[in-house]
């Protein structure tokens, strides 16, 4: 439900990257919901190797909203791969916003979106932020989850019980007397 949200967000600021990567990551909720449900350790095993480069990915979100090092929300065209000239949804649209256009900028022949948001209550930044955290928490727990699930599932294929089974290696007198029961034959060596 969090990814869902996500991705209607940022398809409404036409961020490409984070709409790709959003895709990616429901495609890889579906498998490992799939592997739980079809008793399929391989594809958690893959999902829990996507949680690991889905939490690198909102490490960056995080990093490239709140300004981390080099990063720089003037360069856009890391989210929108240059093809439009839209930000976070949240930037106009957050709590709180109060929007004004900018009509006498020289950006505006550049950029017909200059605008002025004011009186928010909490800045689209941190909101972007706070959502790639709870996807990060959220992530964590689903590696713990499917790594727990997986090794569960490998130990069960492994003591798999067979005609009978291996777990009674006893012998047990027969039922019938006129059928003979069979037992394993033990060989040294």
């Amino acid at each position: 439900v969090a990814a869902l949200e996500r991705q209607i967000f940022d398809f409404l600021g036409y961020q490409w990257a984070p709409i790709l990567a959003n895709f990616l990551h429901i495609m890889a909720v579906i498998l490992g919901i799939f592997g739980t449900v079809q008793y399929r350790s391989r594809y958690l095993i893959l999902y829990a190797a996507w949680l690991v480069l889905w939490v690198g990915w909102n490490a960056f979100i995080i990093c490239f909203y709140l300004e981390v090092g080099q990063l720089s929300q003037d360069r856009d065209f890391i989210m929108t791969f240059n093809t439009s000239l839209h930000r976070s949804w949240w930037m106009e649209n957050g709590p709180g916003c109060l929007v004004t256009p900018v009509l006498n900028s020289r950006l505006a022949m550049e950029d017909h979106h200059v605008i002025s948001v004011t009186g928010c209550l909490l800045d689209y930044p941190y909101i972007e932020a706070l959502s790639s955290a709870l996807q990060i928490f959220l992530a964590l727990f689903g590696f713990v989850f499917a790594c727990y699930v997986s090794k569960v599932f490998l130990e069960e294929e492994d003591s798999f019980d067979f005609i009978g089974g291996f777990d009674s290696y006893g012998y047990q007198a027969p039922q019938k007397t006129s059928h003979l029961q069979l037992q394993p034959l033990y060989t040294p060596g």
